[in-house]
């Protein structure tokens, strides 16, 4: 067995400082930033809504183009919805507002569900486990961040 000792030159005191910058980020700009370098399918909405942030893989498996082209926009509209019927058709706005990132945002709490997206013009549709957890901004929601995983039959 293998013997460590540590020497130590001098006390420990701790430094008196001032709030850093990084402390009064709010976890909403906290994970924007996070999400744009990640390798995982993620994104981040706003309180109204607005695509804050997303992942490169996000984008491109939910047919959004390049990342900073679907920034700006409203999830809802961004994504061709469909439903599970066997014809596809196109969700209603109300019922667009209960994908998972949404009712998170609405409910406040973690919402889990399942999406189906055409990424784009005549391509398969597309089935996605989604799980969004409302983000603070200070005593409020201030978006929501959600991962994305492809359900494979």
């Amino acid at each position: 067995m293998a013997h460590v000792e540590l020497s130590l030159s001098g006390a420990f005191v701790p430094q008196a400082r001032t709030p850093s910058e990084a402390e009064f980020v709010t976890s909403v700009e906290r994970w924007t930033m996070t999400v744009t370098t990640a390798d995982e399918p993620c994104l981040v909405i706003g309180a109204d809504g607005l695509i804050l942030a997303l992942s490169a893989s996000c984008s491109e498996m939910l047919g959004l183009g390049k990342p900073s082209e679907a920034i700006g926009l409203r999830l809802n509209t961004a994504l061709h919805l469909i439903d599970f019927t066997a014809g596809g058709g196109r969700l209603e706005e109300q019922e667009t507002d209960n994908i998972p990132p949404l009712l998170a945002l609405r409910s406040e709490r973690l919402a889990r569900g399942l999406m189906r997206v055409v990424p784009g013009e005549g391509e398969t549709p597309l089935t996605v486990d989604a799980i969004s957890t409302p983000l603070m901004a200070g005593d409020r929601v201030g978006g929501t961040l959600t991962f994305l995983s492809p359900v494979r039959y």
